[in-house]
């Protein structure tokens, strides 16, 4: 019985995540599909640069929120003791298969966005702390850089780092998670890293001076 209730919160967790919050905001308020527009993601950074920062945000709590309740729907379950190594195994699985609905959501032909928010929602279930630390490694990389992208991956590459070497988890499958994550990253960042390469990449231009703003507007139609 145990095994398909879990199959069943699986399944609700994957449900969940493919709740494409973006696409319906564009469509129904906009009229738009953002997976056309800008870098053709469907992820809240994309959504705030053709939607604009306040419907952005509003993107960017909601599918941090799906991680986070997915992750959280162990405690429908009754045989899982919290901090054991099967409670938390369980939780990884809840939240993957939130990450799977968000990159391959089943409502809109499984074309989604990279799932980054639904991830932080996710680890912030898990592993708040260090999840917070990570929060601080992004906050900076993005105010020094300006690419969000960018920020979204050396925050990542930080996660199993602060796991292993700053709190020292002995937890065998969130240290192979947190590693994992870091490849994912490579994968889904793979079109970014070539712009970023080639020096194209888009930067959040909320974070300039409108007078930076200009420039780099005038630099990208040169």
């Amino acid at each position: 019985m145990s095994i398909l209730f879990n199959i069943a919160i699986l399944v609700l967790a994957y449900l969940i995540g493919s709740i494409p919050s973006s696409i319906w905001i564009g469509r129904y308020f906009y009229n738009i599909d953002i997976r056309e527009h800008g870098s053709r993601n469907a992820g809240s950074t994309n959504a705030m640069r053709i939607l604009g920062w306040k419907p952005g945000l509003i993107i960017l709590i909601f599918d941090i929120f799906k991680g986070w309740l997915a992750v959280n729907l162990i405690h429908l379950t009754s045989y899982y003791i919290p901090e054991t190594g099967d409670f938390i195994n369980f939780q990884l699985l809840l939240g993957m298969a939130a990450i799977a609905g968000h990159i391959f959501p089943v409502y809109v032909g499984f074309r989604g966005g990279k799932g980054i928010a639904t991830l932080l929602g996710f680890v912030l279930a898990i592993d708040p702390f260090t999840t917070l630390i990570c929060i601080g490694v992004f906050i900076i990389t993005l105010l020094v850089t300006k690419y969000v992208s960018l920020s979204s991956m050396i925050a990542g590459f930080s996660f199993p780092f602060v796991v292993i070497f700053v709190f020292k988890t002995t937890t065998p499958s969130l240290v192979i998670f947190s590693l994992i994550i870091s490849v994912l990253l490579l994968f889904t960042h793979q079109k970014n890293i070539e712009r970023l390469l080639r020096k194209e990449e888009n930067k959040a231009l909320f974070l300039m001076s409108k007078k930076r703003r200009e420039a780099e507007r005038l630099e990208k139609s040169a």
